[in-house]
């Protein structure tokens, strides 16, 4: 009895397993390439400002030479806090003003020492095209009073009470890696479109300070 020969034609289904697994992932790396490509271009809420960025960066000497010019394409329009009142409000309800936004907090000492410094400048340049903002970050009971005692106690002309109780706000400049600590300046153009961030307290009030405002004025000429 002679034994059965295996048909040439039956052939082994690993190579075509093998082809049909690498061809599924390479699907599935393609679409997460391309899933996360436009994560990312839609996490840009601005276009990248280089330039404009540089220009800040230059201005920023001597009493402001912390201040580093960034320009990357994160934007805050829809960065939520409160007024005076209670009432919500974004960055974007400021749009079409230059920003510099200081966030606070009535328990840090170097925010208040800056705070007089932040109001003379906001008494020299406030205006429709730019505005100092200030951002307290007191919470707990009894935060928002105390804010509010510090600044009526400091007699400020042109710092209002703008106040962010859940933290968030900050929570995100923490998280996207901007700032870890008080206080904290951002320095936006008339979209909200971040140029330059401060990590820590600065002489505002003095020609320095003063030429990185005028600088931010000059990108809107």
């Amino acid at each position: 009895m002679t034994e059965k020969s295996t048909p040439h034609s039956e052939k082994s289904p690993l190579p075509r397993l093998f082809l049909t697994l690498g061809l599924a992932s390479v699907g599935v790396a393609i679409s997460a390439w391309l899933f996360l490509s436009n994560a990312g271009a839609e996490a840009k809420e601005c276009p990248v400002q280089a330039e404009a960025a540089a220009a800040i960066d230059a201005a920023a000497v001597g009493e402001l030479a912390a201040l580093n010019g960034t320009g990357e394409g994160r934007g805050y329009s829809t960065m939520a806090f409160k007024d005076a009142a209670g009432v919500d409000t974004t960055i974007g309800a400021f749009k079409g003003k230059a920003l510099l936004v200081n966030f606070w907090a009535s328990w840090c000492v170097p925010c208040r020492e800056e705070m007089p410094a932040l109001d003379a400048l906001a008494t020299k340049y406030n205006s429709d095209d730019f505005m100092v903002l200030p951002i307290n970050l007191d919470i707990g009971e009894g935060g928002l009073e105390k804010a509010k005692a510090f600044l009526d106690e400091g007699q400020f002309e042109n710092l209002p009470l703008y106040a962010d109780s859940t933290f968030s706000a900050f929570e995100r400049l923490k998280r996207e890696a901007v700032a870890i600590g008080l206080p904290a300046t951002l320095v936006l153009d008339e979209n909200g479109c971040e140029l330059a961030v401060l990590q820590g307290p600065a002489e505002w009030h003095t020609p320095d300070g003063e030429a990185v405002v005028e600088a931010l004025l000059a990108l809107r000429k």
